[in-house]
């Protein structure tokens, strides 16, 4: 059995590694893997426990289990952010330029609303220090605490200099990153939300009786109209239709299914009446299936996570030992010991540390914002320089994604074509039709007036205009001997869809239909100097056309959701660094599992959640802008993770007093600041990219 259950009080990667070590003490449970991301665990365990049992186990951990994930997450606000904000820079203007009487005594009731503010992190910091297991919470605790306890003492022994700022300046950053880091969390949980409402919450019986989902059982005989949502995964019994699969399989044209044929929940049926069996339900469908594999995607660990953990595991305790030694030997050496074993903490609490990448993120993802390019995880400007290989999905992402007109072969002139055609689509139910009608309203036509049409199926419609009678429709409805039979096997050979024009005494003209390859494809993907590959649910043929256009050389065709997914898998266990670029649900999966996902905000909207990079505006030139940014963060990423761990290093080896210098904990503050402002500066300096 399987779960995934909802953790509260995690804060660094040394607590989801503490967790998942302790699960897998456990008796009974089979596999545990902790997402610190998305506040997780996911569990595998066999008969013997229940859930009961995990969220016991999380709590004798020290944690919170808040139950299994249902999807639902509450929204956060970022109000109190910009108040305390506010707060504390009228705090540090009073408390630096200003003297007034009792200034000591309202230094410490100013700090009181931020430390309720903070009060969580604090009380997760000192719980997992008695339960051993230190965490960057518990150094926050140490280092409030010790200075907020050592300048009361101060404070009462009428000293004109305390420490209160070093309090509230650690707890409000500290705060602001972990905002920065959920707000992240957020949208991307939003992703499985999305996937469970494709399918329609009720389904059509073939008696007539509406029923929920829920209600609908394998072997029920449902019905479905026109305009409606498959229900369930089914086989048709009875009747032929066309279904818009495109959420699903990425296949742009939509496919006509008749008896036998099998039906995916979710999918939309056009025109045609259906009788189908439910064969696949719950969590056997198809749109389940997607969800465990989105789940599981997410719930994976990837490098740097487990580098993170090492590290943490090592800094935190760290720190404290040296404070404690601190103490310790100076008091063995009859020297004031109090003073440097605080200085300690106060100096290497992780205000540098915490805002270094978020920071560079948030400056990064505003100047991508304002060229159209949504970033959604602090991680991936970092694997954007690792990719090695970048795959593509075809429809939607290198083509257009929805129908368009390609070529005319015409005996009359081709406006003339044009008008024709798209006055008798105007009363037409079928798919081809609106591509159609979208050329009338690009080309700004002037539609005839029709008079007695009849819509044909499985042919065309024909229509009297202007007293002539006239076919719009495949090679079936043609009732005169066609000149176009070359022309149709080449555009059929090249993957698009015939339609014809006659009137009752010739064939006029055969118009091809498809998908159009975006125009600035080549030239991005010439730009791209990195292993490329083309993998879509179409069929051979098109993904072979399509290819040839853009000179992919490796081409992946005619694969399902599932697939994909292990295609992207493969790849990686290869060694490859893989981006996804996509769109539609049959990407949700592959998107999630590849180290980065892209896809367009006018993809279908699990795609768009299951992605870390949304490109908002429908040109992937948008893709190598995102590939500079990200260039170009990460050295900032860098420069500041330098400088914040060597200012740790130097400044708690002269916090300590082993040195000539000595440093006053008044003075480690303003390092501290000092820090977290070098951080700052440096990391503006991405807003200077064009």
């Amino acid at each position: 059995m399987k779960t995934i259950l909802k953790i509260g009080g995690m804060s660094c990667s040394a607590c989801s590694s503490h967790i998942e070590k302790y699960l897998l003490k456990q008796d009974g449970i089979i596999d545990a893997s902790v997402n610190l991301v998305m506040q997780e665990a996911s569990i595998t365990y066999d008969s013997s426990l229940t859930i009961q049992d995990l969220e016991r186990f999380i709590k004798e951990s020290g944690y919170e289990s808040l139950g299994v994930y249902d999807g639902k997450e509450k929204k956060i606000s970022v109000k109190p952010y910009f108040f305390f904000g506010a707060y504390l820079l009228v705090y540090m203007i009073l408390s630096m330029f200003f003297f007034f009487p009792y200034k000591n005594w309202c230094l410490f009731f100013g700090t009181i609303p931020l430390i309720i503010f903070g009060f969580p992190i604090l009380k997760s910091g000192f719980l997992k220090l008695i339960h051993f297991h230190p965490n960057m919470d518990s150094l926050v605790f140490l280092g409030s605490t010790a200075s907020f306890g050592y300048s009361i003492y101060l404070m009462l022994n009428h000293s004109n200099h305390t420490y209160f700022d070093s309090t509230i300046m650690l707890l409000y950053f500290v705060k602001l990153g972990r905002f920065i880091d959920q707000k992240s969390k957020q949208k991307t949980k939003e992703a499985i939300q999305d996937l469970v409402q494709i399918t329609p919450e009720n389904a059509l019986l073939k008696n007539g009786k509406v029923v929920s989902i829920d209600e609908v059982k394998k072997g029920d005989v449902l019905l479905v109209k026109p305009g409606m949502k498959i229900a369930v995964d089914g086989i048709i019994k009875k009747g032929s239709s066309h279904l818009e699969e495109a959420f699903l399989t990425g296949e742009s044209i939509p496919v006509k299914k008749q008896k036998g044929d099998f039906v995916i929940a979710g999918s939309i049926n056009l025109d045609g009446v259906l009788e189908y069996e439910a064969t696949k339900i719950g969590k056997d469908s198809t749109i389940s299936e997607i969800v465990r594999l989105v789940m599981e995607a997410t719930n994976k660990k990837t490098p740097i996570q487990r580098m993170t953990d090492q590290v943490s595991g090592y800094f935190i305790p760290g720190v404290i030992l040296i404070s404690i030694l601190t103490f310790f030997i100076h008091l063995y050496l009859g020297n004031e010991a109090l003073l440097p074993a605080i200085t300690v903490l106060v100096v290497s609490c992780p205000c540098a540390l915490g805002l270094a990448i978020p920071l560079a993120v948030v400056v990064s993802e505003g100047v991508c914002a304002k060229k159209g390019i949504l970033v959604k995880s602090s991680e991936v400007f970092e694997k954007a320089n690792q990719i090695t290989t970048v795959v593509f999905d075809k429809t939607g992402t290198l083509t257009y994604g929805n129908l368009r007109v390609h070529k005319i072969k015409a005996s009359i002139p081709e406006k003339e074509v044009l008008e024709l055609v798209c006055s008798l689509e105007q009363a037409s139910s079928h798919p081809i039709a609106k591509a159609f009608i979208e050329e009338a309203k690009r080309r700004k036509l002037l539609l005839k007036s029709v008079s007695n049409t009849t819509e044909i199926s499985g042919k065309g419609i024909t229509g009297v205009i202007q007293k002539q009678l006239y076919a719009v429709g495949n090679s079936k409805l043609l009732s005169k001997e066609n000149p176009y039979k070359k022309e149709e096997e080449l555009f059929t050979k090249d993957g698009y869809s015939v339609v014809y024009l006659s009137n009752e005494n010739e064939v006029l003209a055969i118009i091809s239909v498809g998908d159009q390859i975006r125009k600035e494809a080549n030239k991005v993907l010439a730009s791209i100097k990195k292993e490329i590959i083309l993998l879509s649910g179409d069929h051979e043929n098109v993904a072979d056309q399509v290819g040839k256009q853009l000179k992919i050389s490796h081409i992946i065709s005619n694969v399902l959701p599932k697939e994909k997914n292990a295609i992207i898998k493969k790849l990686q266990k290869e060694g490859k660094k893989v981006m996804m670029v996509g769109d539609g649900v049959n990407d949700a999966p592959s998107l999630t599992t590849s180290d980065i996902g892209v896809s367009f905000v006018e993809a279908t909207d699990i795609a768009a959640n299951s992605s870390e990079v949304l490109l908002a505006r429908n040109d992937l030139n948008l893709l190598l802008d995102f590939m500079d940014i990200s260039k170009k963060t990460v050295r900032i990423m860098k420069q500041n993770l330098f400088w914040a761990f060597f200012y740790n290093f130097i400044m708690i080896f002269i916090a300590t007093g082993f040195t000539s210098i000595t440093l006053h904990p008044m003075l480690a503050s303003l390092s501290m600041t000092f820090s977290s402002f070098s951080v700052i500066m440096n990391t503006l300096r991405l807003r200077r990219i064009k």
